[in-house]
This record gives C-alpha cells, sequence and structure tokens, in this order.
C-alpha cells in the first residue's frame, strides 16, 4: 500500500441521520440533505461519489495526455455510474465510467483513459475492490 508524504488537501464533513439526513462540509460548501436513492429531494452517497471520482478523473486525464503528449479536447467529459447492489446478504458498489473525448482517435482516447486510470487517487482507491468498467464513448 502507497503511504501519502505530504498532505495536499483534506476534505472534512460531519453527517447526520445516515441516508436520511445531511451533510455540511466544514468550510460550508457543501451543504446538503441525504435522502436514500430514489426517495426524498436529497442527494444519496452514491451521487456524490460519481461526482468526485468523475471530476478527478478529468483532472488525471489531463496528466495522461500531457505525459503522451496528446492535446485533450476541452469539452472531454465523464458521465459517472455508481450502482448499489447486493449480493447475498451484503451491499456492494460497482463503477461505470463514460468518458467522451471528442476529436481524438479511438486508440489515442484509449490510451489516455487507461493513463489516467493508473494516475486517479479514486481509481487507485476502487482497484481491486469494485467492479469498474471504463467505457471510451
Amino acid at each position: 500500500m502507497s503511504r501519502i508524504e505530504k498532505v495536499l488537501y483534506t476534505g472534512k464533513t460531519h453527517t447526520t441521520g445516515g441516508r436520511n439526513g445531511a451533510s455540511r462540509s466544514s468550510d460550508g460548501n457543501l451543504d446538503i440533505p441525504l435522502s436514500p436513492p430514489g426517495t426524498g429531494t436529497g442527494t444519496n452517497p452514491e451521487q456524490l461519489f460519481a461526482a468526485g471520482w468523475s471530476a478527478c478523473f478529468i483532472g488525471a486525464m489531463r496528466r495522461a495526455a500531457a505525459a503522451q503528449k496528446v492535446v485533450l479536447p476541452h469539452d472531454v467529459t465523464v458521465d459517472a455510474e455508481i450502482d448499489l447492489g447486493m449480493g447475498g446478504d451484503d451491499y456492494f458498489l460497482q463503477a461505470r465510467l463514460n468518458v467522451s473525448l471528442p476529436g481524438l482517435a479511438p486508440e489515442v482516447a484509449r490510451a489516455v483513459v487507461d493513463g489516467a486510470h493508473q494516475l486517479c487517487p479514486y481509481s487507485k482507491a476502487t482497484r481491486g475492490n469494485i467492479d469498474v468498467t471504463l467505457n471510451v464513448i
């Protein structure tokens, strides 16, 4: 396991009530109600995880593209899908990252996505822990 040598940032939240509660960041920039998937008006942990991973993944693609001497399109997008499911009596996650890199040849886009998956901290955290599918669309 790799260890952090220098902490760059620490995200802090205070959550009450679980999936029927609320979460607020220490700086107040995030202040949201939480609801179980498909109910209520709040967001849920799967949506928050999808948002964080997709944003981080775009940053990792910038690094991967630069290392490969590829110009990343300005209109790159990542649609992250996080599934919450069951296996027996246990809950599990699985994920799909659907990446659009308009204007790049398919093999170049695939190389950038695969490179980003090696660099992205969210990808590293999930590697070997949940099923992840990377789609270049």
